[in-house]
């Protein structure tokens, strides 16, 4: 099974550990990140966008969807700050907001492929 045995709780370890654990709002955001890049449309934007800025048209290709259903998906990755958008002119770029992103879809895949 997968419970101890006997019922044998180290006081010591578990003050520890309740010390390092973030508080509840922090949790929340967090589910939240996990939540969006959970959904594999909004992964393969994210993906996407790992090496370049693009524009909706371009994605929708890239992942086979219309442009309306990329730009559905991309308000709510720039909601959770994942994506950000610059514009220029007429054409709105995309790209992924941060290194702490990238860093987090590269352990990601790296794990998968280990």
């Amino acid at each position: 099974m997968d419970i101890c045995a006997e019922k044998c709780i180290n006081e010591k370890k578990v003050r520890q550990t309740v010390k390092t654990i973030p508080q509840q709002e922090d949790i929340g955001q967090m589910v939240d990140i996990f939540k969006a890049l959970g959904d594999p449309s909004r992964l393969k934007i994210v993906l996407a966008l790992l090496n370049q800025e693009h524009c909706v048209c371009d994605i929708a290709v890239i992942c086979g969807q219309t442009d309306s259903a990329i730009s559905h998906q991309l308000r709510i990755l720039r909601t959770m700050k994942i994506v950000k958008n610059r514009r220029e002119g007429k054409i709105i770029y995309y790209s992924i907001d941060d290194d702490h992103v990238i860093s987090l879809i590269h352990m990601s895949l790296d794990h998968v492929r280990h």
